[in-house]
């Protein structure tokens, strides 16, 4: 960040940090999300249905997610950023709606998708460009502090959902979950998320935007080593998360205290948000990115068989700095290394290998304890797919200097 300039850009820019912060954290992608983990017990008490089963939910509405991504990032391009994202927030509200009205598997599995398809404009790929077009010299701490929303929703939202669980049942708590969207979010990005009618993305003012095409990033080897380090953090992160609070309760650890050790992971995504943001327009990023995977690794280990509450502390806190980082990475890797003039699509394919990592991790883990009793197994994977996900960052190189670009690196080089 370039010292006061950057700090005027934060200043000036608060209020569209805070609609994007809410946005994002009440999106198609992150509240399904957070709730699934603190219902999967409440549910398979009531219905029967197997862990795996209900986890599988977030299949539909991640995995929906991956698959609209590339098509929100072309309507975000052609109709601007408030468009797509109003209607999309009260989408993200029927889906989990639908969802709370089930009786059967399909009608359950059919919420979420309906929830991950009508709210499509919710999800990071809107949020981050509008964040990423808008600041310029700071925009790593923009992304960070812009996307901080999905540290809250994790800090909040598994004590929230436990408490209406007890109060009213499971189909009460996911209610309460599917109004937060229309409650919260769609009056903040009404007044805040303005779009200049000069520029259908929401940002960017009169800059003449450079940077690779879509076909020029699906050439270069940079776009797949960063896909792949994705696709490897997130199916590491997502099951693990959704995972954790029945791990811990199977441990005999009680619902709140673990719904407490979920929270610890929020607390810990909000600096780790915001310190890597800051840090990432100063430092290499890849180099960044190397350490902030390699402590989740070291935490997945640990949380194999860990019961004392301060080991547990501990192991959540540096899984939450990955989780509170990665999807920040994703935003200010994509635009450093290939620009801002067709960043909704370059960034809407690589979001999709995220989005599928994170839609098909929590099916895999519950399968895993329900063909072996145990999480212990799943902690391990995720352990060697956080270290691998390290060591593919420093492949991307150098950031490369566009032609016209006089905007210079960001965060320096190599």
């Amino acid at each position: 960040m370039s010292g006061a300039a950057g700090w005027q850009e934060l200043r000036g820019g608060w209020t569209l940090l805070v609609a994007c912060a809410v946005g994002v954290g009440l999106s198609a992608i992150a509240l399904p999300f957070y709730a699934i983990g603190p219902l999967t017990r409440p549910i398979e008490a009531d219905l029967g249905w197997a862990r795996a089963d209900i986890q599988l939910a977030i299949l539909f509405s991640s995995g929906l997610g991956a698959l609209t991504a590339p098509v929100t990032g072309w309507m975000i391009d052609s109709f601007g950023a408030r468009v797509v994202a109003l209607p999309s927030i009260i989408g993200v509200s029927l889906g989990l709606l639908i969802a709370s009205s089930a009786t059967t598997l399909t009608i359950f599995y059919l919420g979420f998708a309906a929830s991950a398809i009508l709210g499509a404009g919710t999800n990071p790929v809107l949020w981050s460009r509008v964040v990423s077009g808008s600041f310029e010299k700071a925009r790593g701490a923009a992304l960070g502090l812009a996307l901080v929303g999905t540290a809250l929703v994790a800090l909040l939202l598994p004590s929230f959902i436990v408490v209406l669980v007890e109060y009213g049942g499971w189909r009460f708590a996911l209610r309460g979950a599917a109004l937060l969207p229309v409650a919260l979010a769609l009056p903040l990005v009404w007044l805040w998320l303005r779009t200049d009618p000069n520029n259908a993305a929401g940002g960017d003012s009169a800059r003449n935007l450079t940077g690779l095409s879509l076909g020029e990033a699906l050439r270069s080897y940079r776009f797949w080593v960063l896909s792949l380090s994705i696709l490897l953090g997130y199916l590491a992160i997502s099951g693990t998360l959704t995972n954790l609070v029945p791990a811990l309760i199977d441990r005999g650890i009680e619902a709140q205290a673990a719904a407490a050790f979920a929270g610890a992971i929020g607390i810990a995504m909000i600096p780790g948000r915001i310190l890597v943001g800051f840090v990432v327009d100063r430092i290499w990023a890849p180099g960044v990115a190397t350490v902030v995977l390699l402590l989740p690794a070291a935490a997945s280990y640990i949380l194999r068989d860990a019961t004392d509450p301060t080991t547990l502390l501990i192991a959540c806190a540096l899984l939450g700095l990955a989780a509170g980082a990665e999807l920040d990475l994703l935003a200010f890797l994509t635009a450093r290394y290939f620009g801002l003039a067709h960043y909704s699509k370059i960034y809407a394919l690589a979001y999709a290998a995220l989005a599928t990592g994170s839609a098909t991790a929590p099916f895999l883990f519950a399968t895993v304890h329900d063909r072996t009793g145990s999480y212990d197994a799943s902690f391990m994977v995720a352990a060697g797919f956080f270290a691998i996900a390290a060591l593919l960052m420093p492949l991307l190189g150098r950031y490369p200097k566009f032609e016209q670009d006089t905007e210079g690196p960001v965060g320096g080089t190599r």
